[in-house]
C-alpha cells in the first residue's frame, strides 16, 4: 500500500487515525438468500415474507446459487481470492426484528479472501486499500418505534435478504480516505451489476471502526459506529471519532470498545452497546446447510463474465482519448456517464468530448438535479453538436448558445437543423470579416493608436467585431485579419 501518513494535531503532539470500513452490499437480485421471497424494496410492511424468514419451526434455508454467484464477481472485482470451500455459520443474538434468534452468516471459512483495491483521492494521489475478506449473510428484519408511543413494530420484509459484507484491512487513515474508499466500493459494485448501490434505500451502509495511536506504536482500541448510510456521515464519523478519541487519551482516559450510532443532525456519535467480540455470537457451523463447494472452472467462466472495470476504463481513457487522469477518473466513475462520453467520442476528438461532457452538461445536469439517464440532450445530439465546431460551421460560443436551446427544450431534434432555421452559421467569408473590421478600425482611432504600443490590447477589437458579427464571425479569420489590419505581430 501506498503509505500516506496525514497526522492529527492535538494538544500533546500528533496522532494517527486509524480506520477500517466493513460495507454491506444488498446483492442484487429477485429473491433472499435463502428463501424464495422477493427481496423487491418498497413492498408494503410484511408483504415480502416466507415461513423461512419469519423463522416457522421445521422450516429450513436453501441456498441461492445466484447470490452465491454475485459474490463470486464481486471478489473477483475486488481482486480477491475465491475460496473453492466455504461455509456458512450461525452468529447468535436476539433482538425481535430477528425471528431466529441467530443469524446466518460466514465466519472462519468466507466465500471471498484477500484481495486489494485502488482508491484515488482528491488532489490525484492513488492509494492500494487491502481486503480482509467478503463474506456473505443474511440481514435482519426493521424495528419500528415511532408509529406509536408505547409499542414498536417489526416489519420482516429484509429479514433474509442476501448481504455481501466487505470488510477492509485498518489501512485507511483519514477520513477523506475513508469516503474515498466507500465511493471506489460502491462504483465497483455498481459496475459488476451485483448491489445497486442505492444507500437511500438501504442498499450500502457501513460499520466504521476508527481507533487512534501516536506514529509508530500499536494499534489503539478501536469503536464501531454502526450502519453508517452515507459517504459524506462516514467521513463525518471518522473525523469525529478521531478528535473524540486523541481528546480523552490526551486527558490521561481511556478508549472503551463499544458499538456506536450516529447522530446527523449533531454530527456526533452516541454509545449503544459495549462491543462483543466473535465469542460473544458462539459461532458455529450451521447444521442446516452443507459447505459451500464449486469448482475453479465456474470461477473461470464467472470471470470471463466480467465487465470492463472502472479502473480498466480509467486508464483505456487516458490511452485511447489521450484525456487527463482526473477527466478520465470522473468519467469511468459511473457506467452510464462513461458509456454517455464513449458515444459521444466515438470518431471524434476525445478531449474535445470530455470537455463538453463533463463540464458543459455535467454542468447543466448538476444545476438542474437531472442524472445522466434523464438528460434533455443525447449523446447523439451532443455528438453532432461538436461535429459543427469541428468543420467550422459554428463556433464554440454559438454551440454553447445551442446547447442551452437544447437543454432547456426550447429547440429539439438535429443541431445541424437548429443552427441553420436560427441563421446562426459561423460567417468564414473573409470579404464579410473584413468589412467590419473596418468599419470598427475607422470609428476607433484611438484604439488603433494604443494597440501599436500594446498589442495585447487588440483582443479588444476580436471582441467588437465578434459582438458586431452577433457571435457568427470566425475567430480565427478575425484575429488573422486584425493582425493584419493594425499590424500587429
Amino acid at each position: 500500500m501506498t503509505e500516506t501518513r496525514k497526522l492529527l494535531q492535538g494538544q500533546t503532539g500528533d496522532w494517527e487515525v486509524v480506520v477500517g470500513l466493513e460495507v454491506h452490499a444488498q446483492v442484487s437480485s429477485k429473491s433472499k438468500l435463502f428463501s424464495g421471497a422477493s427481496a423487491e424494496y418498497g413492498a408494503g410492511p410484511n408483504e415480502n415474507v416466507s415461513l423461512v424468514d419469519a423463522a416457522m419451526p421445521g422450516m429450513l434455508p436453501v441456498i441461492n446459487k445466484y447470490c452465491v454467484e454475485q459474490a463470486i464477481r464481486t471478489g473477483l472485482g475486488l481482486n480477491a481470492k475465491i475460496n473453492l470451500w466455504s461455509r456458512f455459520d450461525r452468529k447468535n443474538y436476539f433482538y425481535p426484528d430477528l425471528p431466529q434468534g441467530y443469524q446466518i452468516s460466514q465466519y472462519k471459512d468466507p466465500i471471498v479472501g484477500e484481495g486489494e483495491i485502488e482508491v484515488e483521492l482528491d488532489g490525484g494521489e492513488t492509494i492500494n486499500v487491502g481486503i480482509e475478506r467478503l463474506h456473505l449473510e443474511q440481514d435482519a428484519g426493521k424495528s419500528i418505534h415511532d408509529l406509536a408511543p408505547n409499542a414498536s413494530y417489526v416489519d420482516l420484509n429484509r429479514s433474509g435478504v442476501a448481504l455481501m459484507e466487505i470488510v477492509s484491512k485498518p489501512e485507511l487513515r483519514s477520513a477523506e480516505e475513508g469516503a474515498a474508499y466507500f465511493s471506489k466500493i460502491r462504483t465497483i459494485v455498481r459496475y459488476l451489476g451485483t448491489c445497486d448501490g442505492n444507500i437511500e434505500e438501504g442498499s450500502m451502509r457501513a460499520d466504521v471502526n476508527v481507533s487512534v495511536r501516536r506514529p509508530g506504536e500499536e494499534l489503539g482500541t478501536r469503536t464501531e459506529t454502526k450502519n453508517v448510510n452515507s459517504i459524506r456521515f462516514t467521513k463525518q464519523v471518522i473525523d469525529f471519532e478521531a478528535r473524540r478519541q486523541i481528546e480523552i487519551l490526551e486527558a490521561g482516559g481511556t478508549i472503551d470498545q463499544e458499538t456506536l450510532l450516529f447522530d446527523p443532525k449533531t454530527g456526533k456519535t452516541r454509545s449503544m452497546r459495549s462491543k462483543e467480540d466473535a465469542h460473544d455470537y458462539r459461532y458455529f457451523p450451521d447444521p442446516d446447510l452443507l459447505p459451500l463447494e464449486f469448482d475453479q472452472a465456474w470461477v473461470d467462466e464467472i470471470k470471463a463474465s466480467l465487465p470492463e472495470l472502472p479502473d480498466a476504463k480509467k486508464h483505456r481513457f487516458m490511452d485511447q482519448y489521450g484525456l487527463s487522469p482526473y477527466d478520465a477518473l470522473v468519467l469511468a466513475a459511473d457506467k452510464a456517464k462513461a458509456a454517455f462520453f464513449e458515444q459521444v467520442a466515438k470518431d471524434r476528438d476525445g478531449k474535445l468530448a470530455a470537455n463538453w461532457v463533463t463540464g458543459d452538461l455535467f454542468g447543466a445536469l448538476n444545476k438542474a438535479g437531472k442524472e445522466i439517464a434523464g438528460s434533455p440532450i443525447s449523446a447523439d445530439q451532443l455528438g453532432r453538436l461538436i461535429d459543427l465546431i469541428t468543420d467550422k460551421t459554428i463556433s464554440g460560443k454559438i454551440a454553447k448558445d445551442v446547447f442551452a436551446l437544447m437543454f432547456d427544450g426550447e429547440e429539439t431534434g438535429d443541431p445541424a437543423e437548429i443552427v441553420e432555421k436560427r441563421g446562426l452559421k459561423q460567417v468564414t467569408d473573409t470579404g464579410a470579416i473584413e468589412k467590419v473590421v473596418d468599419e470598427i478600425i475607422a470609428a476607433n482611432p484611438q484604439q488603433v493608436a494604443q494597440v501599436k504600443d500594446k498589442p495585447k490590447t487588440m483582443g479588444w477589437f476580436v471582441g467588437q467585431v465578434m459582438k458586431a458579427s452577433q457571435g457568427k464571425a470566425n475567430p480565427q479569420a478575425v484575429n488573422e485579419i486584425l493582425k493584419k489590419k493594425l499590424g500587429v505581430e
